[in-house]
């Protein structure tokens, strides 16, 4: 029988515990609004996947992210937090009130949402963020709906022309 070897060094394990405590730490700069300790914690050369379409890199993006978010009372809750290297993998749940989200109104009603987030770590620091967060679920909670194309009947459009 196989029993794979692992092999870890106590500064790689130390390493890991510290990324994943300056995850939990990002998260709670976030939910506080914190900006100037979330760009603190993260490198001038930052990227976000999954964010806002065209978000600058680095602390400008920071700051055009939350400036995109606007008004907003959240609380992230850490689900889930794993590493491995220099990545750190948070599952979260996100309890947030917002003026409106993706243009709809969303003043007064409270919106929960799971994400996943990894962050990427170098010298302490973020410098890659993914996000990938259930952004459908929250239009659905402040009433958004989906609606069905129009069919337009071909031999119709046909004997109108």
């Amino acid at each position: 029988m196989f029993a794979p070897q692992t092999t870890m060094d106590r500064a790689s394990c130390e390493s890991i515990a510290r990324n994943k405590e300056l995850a939990r730490q990002w998260f709670h700069h976030i939910s506080t609004g914190n900006l100037d300790g979330l760009r603190a914690m993260t490198s001038e050369n930052w990227v976000m996947v999954g964010g806002p379409p065209d978000l600058p890199s680095g602390h400008e993006g920071i700051r055009m992210l939350f400036e995109h978010i606007g008004d907003i009372d959240q609380t992230w809750t850490i689900e889930d937090v794993i590493a491995e290297n220099d990545k750190v993998v948070v599952r979260a749940t996100n309890t947030c009130v917002q003026e409106s989200f993706f243009g709809v109104p969303g003043a007064g009603i409270t919106q929960v949402f799971s994400a996943t987030f990894i962050l990427h770590f170098a010298d302490g620091l973020v410098i890659n963020t993914w996000r990938n967060a259930a952004d459908l679920q929250r239009l659905f909670q402040l009433g958004a709906r989906i609606l069905p194309p129009e069919h337009t009947d071909p031999q119709a459009t046909a004997r109108a022309e």
